[in-house]
């Protein structure tokens, strides 16, 4: 048994905060919990609610590297969401100009999956639940 309840937060460092943070509220519809300006790192913080339980945070530095792989770097490999119908959810995606790649089924499971990507190339999963 884990020692760890659950997930509180996933930090994401973005290249263009004011391309980002669209994406994330107005695109993918996060709303917005608090948002701050750190002056002595140059650097905002926004964080957002995903739902009752986790948030996403969303930072911007200046000067950061890009990502170096698409998406086997070493570290973090994506972010993933659940939702009840993957399809659906592709389809409002791609109405709002989102690029989203071909449904997929895990061969383990039998759900319904596919990907696209937010502004920076950081790829994230609809998992059908």
């Amino acid at each position: 048994m884990s020692i760890f309840d659950r997930i509180h937060h996933v930090a994401i460092i973005c290249s263009d905060y004011k391309r980002s943070k669209k994406f994330y509220t107005d695109i993918l519809g996060f709303e917005v919990i608090r948002e701050n300006f750190r002056e002595e790192r140059n650097s905002f913080k926004l964080d957002l609610k995903v739902n009752d339980l986790v948030q996403l945070e969303l930072f911007s530095f200046p000067n950061v590297p890009h990502r170096p792989s698409h998406p086997e770097a070493a570290g973090l490999r994506h972010l993933a969401f659940t939702v009840d119908n993957v399809g659906l959810t592709k389809r409002i995606l791609e109405d709002k100009g989102i690029v989203v790649e071909r449904i997929r089924e895990d061969p383990y499971t039998g759900r319904k999956f596919t990907f696209f990507a937010d502004p920076d190339g950081l790829p994230i999963e609809l998992y059908e639940a």
